[in-house]
């Protein structure tokens, strides 16, 4: 082969990739990874994006490889329930990859599937080449580490290459095994805070009620709620108006069961719930994110929880913070109040509910959560952008 003929074979393979799209794997198995995903896609309209996701990642521009739903499970008893199911969606995504050949594994929270999934195809003969040619593994969410299992961040090492935190402090836990970390602020701050105000009085009299968005955390709330509609309802709140925003993965189970509530409540699309939280004058809400999206509201909430008994006890043997609420915790102190497990009866609720409709009390509470401001957002951009940026650059 003549010199000439070589430089022309090399020309025309730098030109073939150059003009190759990129490719990016993308993994969500919630709602809040969902939207995060798809403002992720939205910042990068030249990249390719394959894999799973929900209605808002479905909305741009993603086929999604399967239901979103089948990953939305949460807690030791409920996993091993769903055991067969996670096993098959493990393998069709193992194999999904692998076809698709893409640049980059990027996985949005959902660390025990995301985990699986690279686990396997490191294992593969066909995985290894894609590594060995230069497929990354991104992942977006950091552990609570500091919380508890602290054994996490050495595993996190050891399975990503590169992992987006929300917050600074986040960050030495895991660079200290090595793991490129990148704090991006809060996702959720980005498109709320500072957009809405918590109404003052109650004209519009709306109690706002989050069950969840995996559907053994609602079966497990929605009678609690119920309970706490009625027994508001017999004490007196019979001008109160009661709004659930329901995501796709529970919406038709919370629909047949509200159908069966003596107060109806309205329900409406996850999509308006900004435009419900901002008139709401209380939430009682899962513990999860949206106890951070209201927190950046302002909005007088109290969260409740419950889980499987085992799983419940198993957590307690590792937890090492008094909160779960994300403002409880950044605060270190109880700013909403909280009610897990034995403590999340519909008694409990209506005491905090009716303490939160006192002024003094409610503006005490408004005040706190305006103090957490500049804590859940970076000064140099939106999560989406900054973790868009840093993709592009690892391409």
């Amino acid at each position: 082969m003549t010199l000439l003929k070589t430089v022309q074979n090399v020309e025309l393979a730098h030109l073939k990739m150059q003009n190759k799209k990129l490719t990016v794997f993308i993994i969500a198995g919630e709602v809040s990874g969902d939207v995060l995903g798809a403002r992720i896609m939205a910042q990068m309209p030249n990249v390719q994006f394959i894999g799973i996701g929900g209605e808002n990642m479905i909305g741009a521009g993603l086929k999604s490889l399967f239901p979103m739903s089948d990953l939305a499970v949460m807690g030791a008893i409920e996993v091993l329930a769903h055991a067969k199911t996670l096993t098959q969606r493990i393998k069709q995504t193992v194999t999904a990859i692998i076809d698709t050949k893409p640049d980059i594994v990027l996985t949005i929270d959902s660390p025990g599937f995301a985990k699986s999934v690279i686990k396997q195809i490191r294992k593969n003969p066909a995985g290894r080449d894609l590594i060995a040619n230069g497929l990354k593994f991104h992942h977006v969410v950091a552990p609570q580490v500091w919380a508890w299992r602290p054994g996490r961040a050495k595993k996190y090492a050891r399975t990503f290459d590169k992992l987006y935190a929300f917050f600074d402090f986040e960050i030495p836990y895991f660079t200290k095994y090595g793991l490129e970390t990148v704090a991006v602020g809060h996702p959720i701050a980005d498109a709320v805070l500072g957009r809405y105000k918590a109404p003052r009085g109650k004209a519009e009299k709306i109690i706002t009620l989050v069950p969840g968005s995996r559907m053994s955390e609602v079966k497990r709330l929605l009678p609690i709620f119920r309970d706490v509609v009625d027994m508001l309802y017999r004490n007196g709140y019979m001008g109160y108006q009661f709004i659930i925003p329901t995501v796709e993965t529970t919406a038709e189970y919370v629909r047949a069961e509200t159908a069966k509530w003596r107060v109806r409540p309205t329900l409406v699309p996850s999509g308006q719930r900004y435009d419900i939280y901002a008139k709401t004058y209380i939430a009682i809400v899962a513990s999860g994110t949206v106890s951070a999206e209201l927190a950046m509201l302002h909005i007088p909430t109290i969260v409740v929880y419950q889980m499987n008994p085992i799983t419940t006890w198993l957590v307690r043997q590792m937890i090492h913070v008094k909160w779960v609420s994300l403002v409880n915790i950044l605060l270190n102190r109880g700013v909403y109040p909280e009610f897990l497990g034995p403590a999340a009866t519909a008694e409990n609720v209506l005491g905090a509910v009716q303490q939160l409709t006192i002024p003094s009390v409610r503006e005490k509470m408004i005040a706190e959560l305006k103090t957490a401001d500049e804590l859940w957002r970076r000064p140099d951009g939106a999560a989406a952008q900054i973790i868009a940026t840093e993709i592009e650059k690892s391409l």
